[in-house]
């Protein structure tokens, strides 16, 4: 009878708890119950085997159990890198929007610097056409001190919002060196454009700034001297059009020392490579322009002479 009920017993406890732990019981609960039967007396070696392996059992439950983490603790350790980046991302967020605000201003100013600027095609006087034009430039440089404050506030971070204002820069530059053009006749250099903006390095306005928390990207100035580029092919056509025939020559040899220059950079297939591949567009239509001219006979004698001393 003790046998049927031992059996009986293992049956249940293993459809109850049917796993490899309980296989290990096995032996366990059946020289337990051996041992207790009177009918069975047991050797002392089996006993102090059983009391080994009852000892190891106990072991291995107690490590197994030490090493289940904590879930408590890993909780609280990802919560608290979560609430971590939910800080960064907020303030990240907060400056982007300030630094979008002073953007769009200067997209307002620039809009107002070009509607001035587009008169020079109307064959209005240049000097009236640059003076208005020439107002704006105050508030821009206003504009582009108050981004470089707010660049100040992260440190060695200015690459990671440059992009927040880069293309009202590249449009900034692209007017300025227009009207640098006009005036003088030659390119605008970088440090004559950062000098404009007021992005020259430890200026009065930002006595402690350096060039690793604000100044004028290369990039967006050789990119703004490539939009500046696709304004000449239509100041050329209107300023024949009224009659100065001299145009012609003067952009065609600016237009080819510039695309020289550029050909010694060495640029990846990028929007900079696109806008660089556009210029030669231009200096062609400007070509055809004084081809035109130079066949009707319609430069003065001074200029024809230079080409031929030019060509010799």
């Amino acid at each position: 009878m003790k046998l049927a009920f031992r059996n009986a017993f293992f049956s249940l406890s293993h459809s109850l708890i049917p796993n490899t732990s309980h296989n290990l019981q096995i032996p366990l609960l059946s020289i337990s119950a051996i041992r207790a039967s009177p009918s069975f007396p047991l050797p002392s070696s089996v006993l102090r085997n059983e009391r080994v392996w009852l000892f190891c059992a106990a072991s291995d439950s107690s490590s197994s159990m030490a090493s289940v983490p904590n879930s408590a603790s890993l909780s609280s350790s990802v919560e608290k890198q979560f609430e971590e980046f939910r800080l960064q991302l907020e303030a990240s967020g907060s400056l982007r929007e300030r630094i979008r605000a002073v953007s769009m201003e200067i997209e307002s100013v620039t809009r107002l610097m070009h509607s001035s600027i587009l008169f020079v095609h109307q064959s209005r006087p240049v000097p009236e056409v640059l003076e208005k034009a020439k107002v704006q430039i105050g508030a821009l440089k206003e504009l582009f001190h108050r981004i470089a404050e707010i660049i100040r506030e992260c440190p060695s971070q200015y690459y990671r919002y440059h992009g927040d204002w880069r293309t009202e820069t590249q449009t900034v530059v692209s007017l300025l060196a227009f009207m640098h053009w006009l005036e003088t006749g030659n390119l605008l250099m970088h440090k004559e454009a950062e000098e404009k903006l007021g992005c020259m390095l430890k200026n009065v306005a930002n006595p402690h700034l350096n060039s690793s928390d604000f100044g004028l990207d290369v990039e967006d100035y050789l990119i703004g001297i490539c939009f500046m580029s696709n304004e000449l092919p239509r100041y050329v056509v209107n300023q024949v059009t009224a009659g100065d025939y001299d145009c012609p020559r003067n952009v065609v040899k600016f237009l080819t020392d510039l695309h020289a220059a550029f050909r010694m950079l060495n640029l990846r297939n990028d929007f900079l490579r696109k806008k660089f591949d556009g210029m030669k567009y231009d200096l062609r239509r400007v070509e055809e322009v004084y081809y035109d001219v130079k066949i009707r006979g319609l430069t003065t004698t001074e200029n024809t002479m230079d080409d031929n001393g030019a060509q010799e």
